[in-house]
C-alpha cells in the first residue's frame, strides 16, 4: 500500500483539509488542460450547456466535501485522502503519454478488437475481448494493467480513488454492527485492487477476497495488497463465482456493471446474491444513470460516444436499484456521487 506520511495525522483539522483541497487542485488543473487539448482530436463532440456544466461542478465540490465529511465521521482514516501513489504514477507517466497516440489512432479507426493475439481467448467471454476505453490491449496484458490506474485518474480528474472509497462508509457502518467476528468481504471485479486496498486500509482485521477476469490485473492487485494479512485473489468470471452459498458477510463491486451486457449483468447479480449470507450487505458503485442524474445526460452520452464502452448506453437506462431488487435484495438509498452512484442492498434473512 502507499500510505501517507505520519505527519498528516498530526495536522490540525483546517490544515489537513486545506492540504487535501490543494492536492486535488494540483492534479485537476493540469489534467483539465490535457483534456482540452485532446478534445481537439475527438471525432464527435456534444458540447454541454451552462446549466449542465454548473451541475457537474457542483457535484464535484460535493464529492470533495463528502470525502472530508466521511473522515470527520470516522468512516475511514485521514490517510486515505492522501493515498495517491504519486511517485508510482510519475514512473508510469512516460509510458502513458507515449500510448496516447495509439489510443487516438485506435479510436479514430473504431478498432475495438485490437487485443493481444498471443492469449488463449477461449478463457474469456466475447464481451471481454475488446479495447475498453480504446486502451491498448484492453484488459489483457501486463502493460495495460501497469497503465490502468493512472489512466483512470486522468479520466476522472484525479478523483478515481475518491469515488472508489465511497463504498467504504456503508461497509464501515455494517462492520460496527457486526463486531463478533472478522468479516469476509468480497470485491467483484477488483481489477488492480485500488478499491480493495482502500477498504482494507480503512477496516483492518477482516478477511478480504477479490475476483477479476484479467489475470494480468490481478498481478497488479497482489502487489497493491501485499501488506494485507488475509487476502485471496482469484481469476474467474463473476458470472460463475467460485465460492459456496452464503459465504460472504459483505460484497462490493466498483465500476463493473457498466462494462457488462444486460444478460451478464443479471447473472453476476444473481451470483452475488447466492454467495452473500442472509443479512449480508451489498454495495454497488458504478456510473451515474439517467434515472437519478438526468442533469448529467449530456456528459453520460458524451462518454458513451467518445470512449469505447459498448454496453454503456444500455447500462445508463438499466436502473441499478431495480436490478438489485429483482435479485431479491432489500434496496437501500441511492447516493449521487459526482459522475457515479452508490446503491446498497441487504440480503433478506432466512425466515
Amino acid at each position: 500500500m502507499n500510505l501517507v506520511s505520519p505527519m498528516i495525522s498530526l495536522l490540525p483539522r483546517p490544515a489537513y483539509r486545506t492540504a487535501y483541497r490543494a492536492q486535488q487542485a494540483s492534479i485537476r488543473y493540469p489534467v483539465m488542460a490535457v483534456h482540452l487539448f485532446l478534445a481537439a482530436f475527438a471525432s464527435q463532440r456534444q458540447l454541454p450547456d451552462a446549466k449542465a456544466v454548473r451541475s457537474l461542478r457542483r457535484r464535484y465540490e460535493d464529492l470533495l466535501a463528502r470525502d472530508l465529511r466521511n473522515v470527520d465521521r470516522g468512516l475511514y482514516p485521514r490517510k486515505l485522502l492522501f493515498q495517491l501513489p504519486l511517485r508510482d504514477y510519475a514512473k508510469t507517466l512516460p509510458g502513458f503519454l507515449l500510448d496516447i497516440p495509439r489510443v487516438i489512432w485506435r479510436s479514430r479507426r473504431r478498432d475495438h478488437r485490437d487485443v493481444p493475439q498471443d492469449i488463449d481467448a477461449r478463457r474469456f467471454p466475447a464481451y471481454f475481448r475488446q479495447t475498453f476505453h480504446w486502451q491498448t490491449d484492453g484488459y489483457l496484458s501486463r502493460r495495460s494493467a501497469r497503465l490502468y490506474d493512472l489512466s483512470v485518474e486522468f479520466m476522472f480528474m484525479g478523483c478515481a480513488d475518491v469515488m472508489r472509497r465511497q463504498v467504504i462508509p456503508p461497509i464501515s457502518r455494517f462492520a460496527r454492527r457486526n463486531r463478533s467476528h472478522p468479516l469476509r468481504i468480497l470485491d467483484v471485479g477488483c481489477g488492480t485492487g485500488r478499491a480493495l486496498c482502500q477498504i482494507a486500509s480503512a477496516l483492518p482485521g477482516h478477511r478480504y477476497f477479490g475476483v477479476d477476469l484479467s489475470p494480468y490485473y490481478l498481478e497488479s492487485a497482489r502487489q497493491q495488497l501485499a501488506e494485507v494479512p488475509e487476502v485471496t485473489l482469484v481469476a474467474e468470471n463473476a458470472e460463475q463465482l467460485p465460492f459456496r452459498d452464503d459465504y460472504f458477510d459483505a460484497v462490493a463491486s466498483v465500476f463493473l456493471f457498466h462494462e457488462l451486457p444486460r444478460k451478464a449483468r443479471r447473472q453476476v447479480m444473481a451470483e452475488i446474491a447466492r454467495v452473500l449470507r442472509p443479512g449480508g450487505l451489498l454495495v454497488i458503485e458504478d456510473s451515474a444513470q439517467l434515472v437519478e442524474s438526468s442533469d448529467l445526460a449530456v456528459f453520460l452520452e458524451s462518454f458513451a460516444t467518445q470512449m469505447h464502452e459498448p454496453y454503456y448506453r444500455d447500462y445508463v437506462r438499466d436502473d441499478l436499484e431495480q436490478l438489485i431488487g429483482e435479485a431479491g435484495f432489500e434496496v437501500g438509498d441511492t447516493q449521487r456521487i459526482w459522475l457515479s452512484k452508490v446503491v446498497c442492498g441487504t440480503k433478506p434473512s432466512a425466515a
